[in-house]
């Protein structure tokens, strides 16, 4: 399926379209997958294009482009059981450019049903009130109409051609590890159109647009330099853009599109009336440990997940965060919890220590001022709410706030990668008279619990614990 030219392309007479912003490991691993399998089940009403919203990657997505889409997908099982499935649910690439003209195009097409997205968690540029941090340089110059390198204005751009050319109802689905993913997005949306003045594109985007939150979970590593041998050997067939994942996949999505939606309940997607149990189950349970155990294995200089996992001591903080912690404090939300917790829990421990994924921790840590508030924070301020011990949950931060003053003393083996976070501004916090006291304070991290008294003194015994745990390692 390729096209004469990348500006005249348009999906297959009779089909439509989802349009990603965001062409990166996880949508290959995930959400296109998902529509392979519709293709594979008969269903061929439905076709992926996308591309990036910012000039990352170029190599890869010419790759992906030369390929006309086309990729395999390397799973891998914690037992090692290997299998390789060829995906062509991609239909077109589009090549980025400074003003993202053919993804606005696309996006504002008739045919186009949906608009997904993944872009991580600082990518939507929320305050610890889930407002837009307008002070954020690239946030500022989207708004100032200098640059489309954001969500907002990437998608404030389809939907102002869309409303301009034909208005019909277009679905905004978010597919990031973002707590009511939709209804943020939707939030921080709107509150950038009315920053930039423009009532009619905001009244249009409340009628005609929809946001459902969804929650999506895969474990899918930065491909080694071995895959593509790996690829080969498996299906005789060169890849310049193969992807790696674990068996396993799960998305959660609330049934409220703005128009039509592909049957993806026939492939085992859940099509829910709240996502809220299952999204909360997997941010506090799988992401939040999942950077417990990346900060703590970096702290041992391990390289990947699964070494760390494999330390009895690590996969103890982890299990002790979830089951003291996090279990009890969701157990006030819901009485029974629609998730079975401890099986969750598990079934979670088990994935991370699938050692032929080579998930490393450069991953897996970095955006910490993001994951801490997004994954971690909410469980701490629960547990002071509903008199449960909060250190086992403490130990998290406790080992981030490890993790950083290694990362300022130079002494980590991976770079660091941290959108929401400035640099100096942490270097100079750590290097005061009582970093453990302003670190506590950090709104921006705590939000309302900044600065309290209580949250304080267990952070220091939490931290206490963690010292100690260094020190019995080394």
């Amino acid at each position: 399926m390729t096209p004469t030219s990348s500006q005249t392309w348009a999906p297959p007479s009779g089909t439509r379209l989802i349009l990603h912003l965001g062409l990166g490991a996880f949508h290959r691993a995930h959400q296109a997958v998902y529509l392979q399998l519709l293709r594979d089940a008969g269903d061929s009403g439905w076709v992926l294009a996308g591309g990036n919203i910012r000039p990352d990657g170029q190599e890869l997505m010419r790759a992906l482009g030369a390929q006309h889409g086309a990729y395999t997908l390397e799973t891998v099982t914690p037992a090692g059981e290997h299998a390789y499935q060829r995906i062509e649910s991609i239909a077109h690439v589009v090549p980025w450019s400074e003003q993202l003209e053919e993804l606005v195009a696309l996006g504002a097409a008739p045919s186009t049903a949906i608009v997904s997205f993944t872009v991580t968690e600082a990518g939507y540029y929320l305050d610890q009130h889930g407002r837009l941090d307008t002070a954020h340089p690239e946030l500022r110059a989207d708004l100032e109409g200098r640059s489309r390198r954001t969500i907002y204005g990437a998608v404030a751009a389809i939907c102002a051609e869309r409303m301009r050319t034909n208005g019909v109802p277009l679905t905004l689905l978010n597919c990031d590890n973002l707590r009511h993913n939709g209804d943020r997005f939707r939030a921080g949306l709107l509150e950038f159109v009315q920053a930039r003045g423009d009532a009619p594109l905001a009244a249009w985007l409340e009628a005609h647009t929809r946001c459902p939150n969804a929650m999506v979970d895969r474990i899918t590593p930065r491909p080694g330099p071995g895959l593509a041998q790996r690829v080969l050997a498996a299906t005789g067939r060169e890849d310049a853009a193969p992807v790696m994942a674990e068996s396993f996949l799960q998305w959660v999505i609330e049934d409220r599109f703005a128009a039509a939606r592909p049957a993806l309940e026939r492939v085992g997607v859940q099509l829910v009336e709240s996502v809220q149990p299952y999204e909360e189950a997997k941010i506090r349970i799988l992401n939040a440990s999942h950077s417990c155990i990346a900060w703590a294995g970096s702290l041992l200089g391990y390289e990947t997940i699964d070494q760390g996992t494999a330390n009895p001591s690590i996969r103890a903080m982890a299990h002790a965060y979830v089951t003291q912690c996090v279990m009890p404090c969701l157990r006030h939300q819901h009485d029974p919890y629609p998730v079975d917790l401890a099986a969750y829990r598990d079934t979670v421990l088990e994935r991370f220590g699938n050692a032929f994924l080579r998930d490393t921790n450069r991953r897996v840590a970095m955006d910490g001022y993001s994951k801490i508030p997004g994954f971690i924070a909410p469980t701490i301020r629960e547990c002071l709410e509903h008199g449960i011990d909060p250190r086992p949950a403490l130990v998290l931060p406790a080992l981030f706030f490890e993790f950083l003053r290694e990362w300022a003393a130079g002494r980590l083996r991976d770079p660091y990668d941290d959108q929401a976070m400035d640099p100096q501004r942490v270097r100079d916090m750590l290097a005061g008279a009582d970093a453990t006291r302003a670190f506590m304070a950090e709104v921006p991290l705590w939000g309302s619990a900044a600065g309290d008294a209580r949250l304080h003194q267990a952070f220091e015994q939490a931290l206490q614990q963690v010292r100690a745990w260094r020190t019995a390692q080394s």
